[in-house]
């Protein structure tokens, strides 16, 4: 009988921010496959150290993904990902694949998902807190009230038309282009505030865009509300 792999949401970094649901399928799992070449190094795996110490007596399998934009280094990656697990899949071993915030948001866990599921294994995804939410509710702010919409926009694209959409933007993944954001939210002035490595030891929280450094880190989330 072959294994079942899950993608399991773990949240944006504070350890107890993991669900019930996403601890029972850890301890369950006798593999954790983790994103990066150093399983042990990566922040997925200190994050669930915190809440599941026994996570140190499992099986790692380490699942390394480029950051590239390349098309051809990407799918060659995810295939490489994807024949690791199916491997342990089918010693018949159930394997968590352990993703921050939530499995179904820009998460590179899904690439291995679809060609998992595609190749016949039975799949699942486990719901995670979003990394979007936990800034808000760190924030102490809701992200939207009554009839306002939210958007959800990876800033490493333009972001000059979606900053004019109404309601609040969240921007994730600003990573190398931090510089160019912060240069468009000054022009539209725009009501900003963001969080580096939310909920993690070296949390850092900034209420404009002026506060924000050029060189912050791939772990930072701005939301972007409308003007009063």
């Amino acid at each position: 009988m072959k294994g079942k792999l899950y993608g399991v949401g773990i949240g944006p970094g504070d350890p107890e921010l993991l669900t019930l649901k996403a601890l029972r399928v850890i301890r369950e799992s006798q593999v954790l496959a983790l994103p990066g070449r150093e399983p042990k190094d990566t922040v997925a795996y200190k994050i669930v150290q915190g809440a599941c110490p026994e996570i140190e007596e499992k099986e790692l399998l380490a699942v390394d993904m480029p950051m590239t934009k390349d098309p051809a280094r990407l799918a060659a990656s995810h295939d490489e990902g994807a024949a690791k697990v199916m491997e342990y899949l089918d010693r018949g071993e159930q394997v968590a694949f352990l993703t921050l915030g939530d499995p179904t948001v820009y998460s590179t866990y899904l690439y291995v998902h679809k060609r998992v599921e595609a190749a016949g294994y039975e799949t699942e995804i486990v719901s995670g807190i979003t990394s979007f939410c936990a800034v808000a509710a760190r924030l102490n702010m809701g992200l939207v009230e009554k009839a306002e919409p939210l958007h959800v926009i990876p800033a490493s694209y333009q972001i000059e038309e979606a900053l004019k959409l109404p309601g609040t933007k969240v921007l994730m993944k600003a990573g190398k282009k931090m510089a160019d954001v912060k240069r468009i939210l000054k022009a539209q002035e725009l009501p900003v505030a963001m969080i580096e490595n939310c909920g993690m030891p070296d949390e850092k929280i900034y209420r404009s865009v002026e506060e924000i450094p050029e060189d912050a880190g791939y772990y930072s989330l701005i939301i972007v509300k409308e003007k009063p």
